[in-house]
């Protein structure tokens, strides 16, 4: 019995049992870790939530579709009559848009709204009757359609057939889009012949604006006071940005687009047409939610190494570190990330990264200093954590080839590892 509880107390102050102890304390990390992840995820999803209700105050992301001939047409179907619709898209189609970005500010949280004057002009051609020959055409009662994701941008609108203005009105029924603006034409050989039209619009908006290449030949040009706008779509621009302002032209032939000429309704759906959309989103330089996350991924590899640290300096120096004091030292690295996510929202990442690092670094060190109580050993730590975070700072800075510094680094600080850690335990074996 007395053999087997010296062998128990021998096991328990054993470099394996201390190991074994080591290492289950950094995988319980593992559980706060994931909450800050999940604070993080809350964070952004709340930030995100403020800035659609800052949105739905002004007006949301808008994709414009302009302007389409639609020329209603009944059918019998068991008897009844059924209401349809032929779209018919412009010969050519122009668009410029001079786009007057601002933030908008709703406590910490903050959105991109924007103002905007468009002119859109170009024309149809002559409609080509034998096409439609088979259809009971009612062409006294066609109209144009203007589409656009959300009418309560609109502050003005004018319209204008051969020179002669129309006037607008609102449809509620998803004819393009989500809503519709309608010109009746009300003159039916206007709509069988070639005509012009021109439509001058202010538009506001958030986030993004998106265009549909509905003409034949659609050519769309966007200008704007802003210096990080993204393009996104189906097609890229000829585009020049500055420290200022921005400039963009797209340029689409039909046969780019998987649009047809002309359709019936039940052939081509709004989401089809919304598929080949492209536009301009005004993004920000820097998603600091996106960063505290991807930092977040790290703090394993942080506390799994920090502990390599103190039980090298325990091994070789022979000092007992208490488990209660590596606990201390692995919750100071998580609450690195509590304190990078809530100070990045007040300021700069990069500045709040500093901080956040600068303060873990020295309350680490500083504590690390009364258990070593030697100078040389404390440097050795407060150098590597200074390393660990610059690594980890680079690492968040290169978009392209954060995977693979990332891999390469953890690489090379396992080997470095492996290395020192090499005669662990020889010596009581030989």
């Amino acid at each position: 019995m007395e053999n087997l509880v010296k062998k128990e107390k021998k096991f328990v102050h054993s470099l394996t049992f201390k190991v074994m102890v080591i290492g289950v304390m950094a995988l319980l990390m593992l559980i706060p870790n994931a909450m800050i992840q999940d604070l993080i995820s809350e964070r952004q999803f709340r930030s995100e939530e403020t800035i659609r209700k800052i949105n739905a105050q002004w007006s949301d992301p808008q994709t414009l579709c302009a302007p389409l001939l639609c020329i209603p047409y009944e059918t019998i179907y068991e008897k009844q009559k059924v209401q349809h619709l032929l779209y018919i898209t412009p010969e050519n189609l122009n668009i410029k848009v001079n786009l007057y970005p601002e933030k908008r500010h709703f406590g910490i949280y903050h959105t991109i709204l924007y103002k905007s004057d468009i002119s859109i002009f170009g024309s149809f051609s002559k409609t080509e009757l034998d096409k439609f020959s088979t259809l009971n055409l009612q062409w006294h009662k066609a109209y144009l359609a203007v589409g656009l994701s959300d009418l309560r941008g609109v502050s003005n609108v004018d319209f204008s057939i051969q020179n002669m203005k129309y006037d607008l009105e609102t449809n509620a029924n998803k004819l393009v889009l989500e809503k519709s603006l309608i010109i009746q034409l009300n003159d039916e050989s206007l709509v069988q012949n070639a005509f012009n039209f021109k439509c001058e619009i202010n538009l506001n908006g958030s986030s993004y604006m998106n265009f549909i290449p509905v003409g034949k030949t659609t050519q769309v040009e966007v200008c704007g006071k802003w210096n990080a706008p993204g393009f996104m779509g189906a097609f890229s621009p000829e585009h020049n940005i500055t420290q200022e302002d921005f400039s963009a032209r797209w340029n689409v032939l039909y046969f780019n687009r998987d649009i047809p000429e002309s359709w019936k309704d039940e052939e081509v759906s709004a989401y089809q047409l919304e598929n080949t959309s492209f536009g301009v989103n005004l993004v920000e330089q820097v998603d600091h939610y996106q960063q505290n996350m991807r930092s977040s991924k790290y703090a394993f590899m942080f506390i799994a190494l920090t502990f390599v640290i103190f039980f090298f300096v325990e091994t070789l120096t022979k000092k007992k570190i208490h488990p209660f004091q590596y606990l201390l030292v692995s919750i100071a690295i998580i609450l690195f990330y509590s304190l990078l996510l809530s100070i990045s929202e007040q300021i700069n990442f990069q500045i709040a990264y500093l901080i956040a690092s600068s303060a873990t670094i020295l309350l680490i060190t500083t504590y690390s200093h009364t258990i070593f109580k030697k100078i040389s050993q404390t440097l050795v730590l407060f150098f590597i954590l200074c390393g660990l975070y610059l690594f980890l700072f680079v690492t968040l800075q290169l978009e392209d080839l954060a995977l693979l510094i990332g891999s390469v680094g953890l690489f090379l600080i396992l080997a470095v590892v492996m290395y020192f850690s090499r005669k662990i335990g020889l010596e009581k074996q030989e």
